[in-house]
C-alpha cells in the first residue's frame, strides 16, 4: 500500500455527546470546512470526574452542547492538542465555567523563526493567547477519576502539537497529526515536514489499536494506516524531486503537476506543503535555492 485508505464516512451529530468507546464521548463542533472536514471533535474522557480534550473554537452552540453533556460531572482538566483556533479558544470559557486547569505542550510558536520579509500564512488561524496552566513534557501523565492521559509530543502540524495516550487502553487522541479522512496540513513556518515525519515514526513505533483524531472518525487500524501515510508523504517528496529534475524551478509549477487532480482552491495549501517538503530536502542537501526557501524562490538540484 502506497497511499492511505481515507475514510470519509462520518456522522457529526452536532450538539450531541456521542459515545465512542467506554469512558469516551465525542462532541463535534458545527464548523465544517476544507481543513476541518465536518468540524472539530471535542472529547470527554471519564465518568463522574472528567477531562475535556480540544474544547474547540469560540462557538456558543458548541459551548452549550459541552455544558449539557458535562452536566452533573466535575471537569478537572482541559487538554489542548495544539493552538489552532478551531481547537483551543473555547478552553478559556470552559475553564471559567468549570474551574478546570488547562493542559498543553505550551503556547503557540512557529517551527522556525520567520525569515526577513516572510509572512506567516496561517497567522490568523493561530490562538496566540492560549497559555496552559500545566505545560506537559513528553511522556508526562496526568490522571483523574478512572482515567490517565500521557503526553506524546508530535510536532509537525504545529510546533506544539501533542497527542494524548489513554493509559491502559492503547487509545491515542491524535489531534490533527493523523486523521482518517485526510492528510494533515504541514505549512511553514508554523509546521515542519522533518518534525512531522519524525512524529509519524513515533506513532508507528507505539502500535496503538485506535486513534481518535481532531476531525472525522477514528482510525480503526492504525498500524497499516500510519505506514501508508508515511509512504504517501515519501511519495510526495519524490514527486517534488522529480519536478525539479524535470526542470521546474518554481513551487507554483510543481503544484500544477503534482496536484493536478486537486481542487484549484486548495492549491495555496498545496504550495505550502511543497514548501515544507523543499525545506526538508534542502536541510538534507538534496536541492538548493537562490536564497532561503520560500514560495517565490528558484530551486535546482544539487
Amino acid at each position: 500500500m502506497d497511499s492511505p485508505a481515507f475514510d470519509l464516512a462520518f456522522e457529526p451529530a452536532y450538539g450531541q455527546a456521542v459515545p465512542v468507546v467506554s469512558g469516551v464521548e465525542r462532541v463535534t463542533v458545527n464548523n465544517p470546512g476544507p481543513f476541518t472536514f465536518f468540524g472539530t471533535n471535542s472529547y470527554i474522557v471519564g465518568s463522574s470526574s472528567v477531562a475535556v480534550i480540544d474544547p474547540g473554537p469560540e462557538d456558543e452552540a458548541h459551548f452549550q452542547a459541552l455544558m449539557t453533556a458535562l452536566a452533573g460531572r466535575a471537569v478537572t482538566h482541559i487538554f489542548v492538542s495544539h493552538t489552532h483556533r478551531d481547537h483551543s479558544p473555547l478552553a478559556r470559557r470552559l475553564q471559567a465555567a468549570t474551574g478546570a486547569v488547562t493542559v498543553g505542550q505550551g503556547s503557540h510558536r512557529p517551527a522556525r523563526p520567520l525569515r526577513d520579509g516572510e509572512i506567516n500564512p496561517f497567522a490568523e488561524s493561530s490562538d496566540i493567547s492560549f497559555v496552559p496552566d500545566i505545560t506537559l513534557s513528553d511522556g508526562e501523565t496526568l490522571s483523574g477519576d478512572g482515567w490517565a492521559l500521557s503526553a506524546v509530543l508530535t510536532p509537525g502540524h504545529t510546533a506544539n502539537h501533542t497527542a494524548f495516550a489513554l493509559a491502559g487502553r492503547d487509545i491515542l487522541f491524535s489531534g490533527d497529526h493523523v486523521m482518517a479522512w485526510s492528510t494533515s496540513i504541514v505549512a511553514p513556518p508554523d509546521g515542519s515536514m522533518a518534525d512531522y515525519m519524525e512524529s509519524l515514526d513515533r506513532l508507528i513505533a507505539r502500535d496503538d489499536r485506535l486513534l481518535l483524531p481532531g476531525h472525522g472518525g477514528p482510525v480503526m487500524e492504525p498500524a497499516g494506516f500510519l505506514r501508508a501515510l508515511k509512504a504517501h508523504r515519501l511519495k510526495r517528496e519524490q514527486a517534488v524531486l522529480a519536478r525539479v529534475r524535470a526542470g521546474d524551478t518554481q513551487i507554483a509549477e510543481m503544484v500544477k503537476v503534482i496536484y493536478r487532480d486537486t481542487d484549484p482552491k486548495l492549491h495555496g495549501a498545496a504550495a505550502l506543503s511543497v514548501l515544507a517538503h523543499i525545506e526538508n530536502l534542502m536541510e538534507r542537501g538534496d536541492i538548493a535555492a537562490d536564497g532561503p526557501p520560500s514560495l517565490a524562490a528558484t530551486y535546482r538540484l544539487l
